[in-house]
């Protein structure tokens, strides 16, 4: 036999076998797009059937996963083309835009039909997504929560059949339908404790479901406090209320819970969801007592011990949270002793009846107060320079409020308006509403009246749409104030540089 006829015999002998392998169902290892290595069932036509796990860091907001299949445009620019090109003038343009968005919101709803019908898990995944992020960005103003309200009945028979493990979906999909339904309570308002009924029991049973995957048990312990944050009114009956909630976010943020150890994730999303329904009751219901034996101890006096320990452990995100949770009792402490005409004063403020002094929790919060002013300094080869300049940062902020009594201060800025934040109360509730709206956080605080009236947003007129050559020249890169911002940024570089090496100068004339 010659050498050619081999070449060939040998050819196709490898082409059958691969053929014969790829006919053949396979267990396989599959590296998705966050880098995870997760095992996965497949069937002949490639459809996923499980998926363990999730990243710490999976978000809902990431790119689309089959998500083009459904025909809708994920870039959010493209949707004034149109309007553009033809010249029209600046409140029809704004009129349109709104029409736009409507339509665009619409058409991503009746996806909600569909779910329930489609067998490949990634497809279902990416309904979701496109819902989610239509949900946040296209539904606008009064006219897009009437749009929501009208078909949120089948978004939450959607979201719900995947929550309740149907059509063997995955962590991930269960995760989305969580994000889904917490931007719709943000969007749909407040006064709506049917939605809060409807949620209740099925929000808590994935809670404590505790062989659920981590990120799906803290996606639905955010939803159910956003939805009873937004919707509920405290009219509940006992049980089903915000103080049944409090009191399991309490449960969830110990070591163990239901006879298991309690991740970190889900630790810190407890403690988070906790300082979230804590702003919505008096000052006197989290830091009022003075010892044990109080009747009426207040709710966050109770947690102190907790947080103290919380305090020590090596997740970051959990310090960080208990860190939020103690700025948030002591700032409700001192608000129980103030006075209008005392406030300014700090050195009377720190001994009337808000102050620790004197109390029971007296070196329990000194306790506390040093190992946050610890933490605020930290250094060590344990954590990445990010992560130190981050933390630093935060317990900075912790520690100007829990050892200086002094108010935090943080100004929301966007084009026509502004929000000024000076409470601990008011920057945890932005914090939550920015976690959970994520890209469209800006829009839903310019249109939704909720949201305005939550953080008492003021405009001052000025947000007149930008046609393109005002968004060249005031937004681009290469804009006159880009370029501007650029150079002092070099030159507080170049000063910096000049301070750490000016042992080396003999004048100092180079500062």
């Amino acid at each position: 036999m010659r050498d050619t006829e081999k070449v060939v015999l040998y050819s196709a002998i490898s082409t059958m076998h691969g053929r014969e392998k790829k006919a053949k169902p396979q267990r396989r290892k599959k590296k998705n797009k966050d880098g995870l290595i997760t095992s996965q069932d497949t069937t002949d036509d490639g459809g996923v059937l499980r998926d363990m796990e999730l990243p710490d860091d999976w978000t809902v907001a990431a790119s689309s996963v089959g998500s083009s299949n459904f025909g809708l445009d994920d870039d959010d620019d493209s949707l004034l083309e149109d309007i553009d090109e033809n010249n029209v003038e600046e409140v029809n343009r704004s009129i349109a835009a709104a029409a736009a968005r409507a339509s665009k919101l619409a058409d991503a709803l009746s996806i909600a039909t569909t779910i329930t019908s489609e067998k490949r898990a990634t497809k279902r995944e990416g309904g979701y997504r496109v819902l989610f992020k239509a949900i946040t960005q296209y539904a606008t103003g009064n006219e897009g929560m009437e749009i929501l309200d009208l078909r949120f009945d089948v978004v939450l028979e959607a979201c719900l059949y995947t929550l309740q493990g149907k059509g063997n979906s995955t962590p991930a999909e269960q995760y989305a339908a969580c994000r889904v339904i917490e931007a719709s309570s943000v969007v749909l308002g407040e006064d709506r404790d049917d939605i809060a009924e409807k949620l209740n029991g099925p929000l808590k049973k994935i809670i404590n479901a505790t062989g659920r995957v981590a990120q799906v048990r803290s996606a639905a312990l955010r939803c159910l406090a956003m939805v009873h944050f937004i919707c509920g009114t405290n009219c509940l009956e006992e049980g089903e209320d915000a103080t049944a909630v409090l009191t399991l976010c309490e449960k969830v943020s110990a070591e163990s819970y239901r006879g298991e150890t309690v991740s970190p994730l889900l630790r810190a999303t407890a403690l988070d969801c906790w300082s979230l329904l804590g702003t919505t009751f008096s000052d006197a219901f989290i830091a009022l007592g003075d010892s044990d034996e109080d009747y009426n101890l207040g709710q966050g006096l109770q947690l102190l011990p907790l947080l103290a320990e919380c305090l020590d452990s090596t997740d970051q995100s959990l310090r960080r949270s208990a860190g939020e949770c103690v700025s948030l009792i002591h700032e409700c402490r001192l608000n129980l002793g103030m006075d209008e005409e005392e406030a300014a004063n700090r050195t009377e403020r720190a001994y009337r009846r808000g102050s620790w002094d004197g109390s029971e929790w007296e070196v329990l919060m000194d306790e506390v107060k040093q190992r946050i002013a610890e933490l605020s300094v930290e250094s060590g080869h344990h954590m990445s320079k990010k992560d130190k300049k981050e933390q630093r940062s935060t317990f900075r902020d912790f520690m100007s409020t829990i050892v200086d009594d002094e108010s935090p201060e943080e100004i929301v800025n966007w084009r026509g308006g502004k929000v000024k934040l000076n409470s601990w109360q008011e920057i945890i509730k932005l914090n939550f509403v920015r976690h959970c709206l994520q890209g469209g956080f800006q829009v839903q605080l310019m249109t939704n009246e909720t949201l305005q009236a939550i953080f008492g947003a003021v405009f001052d007129g000025s947000g007149m749409p930008l046609n393109q050559l005002e968004k060249r020249m005031y937004m681009s890169k290469t804009s006159e104030a880009a370029k501007a911002a650029d150079k002092a940024m070099t030159k507080q570089r170049r000063t910096r540089t000049n301070v750490k090496n000016h042992f080396l100068t003999a004048d100092g004339e180079d500062i």
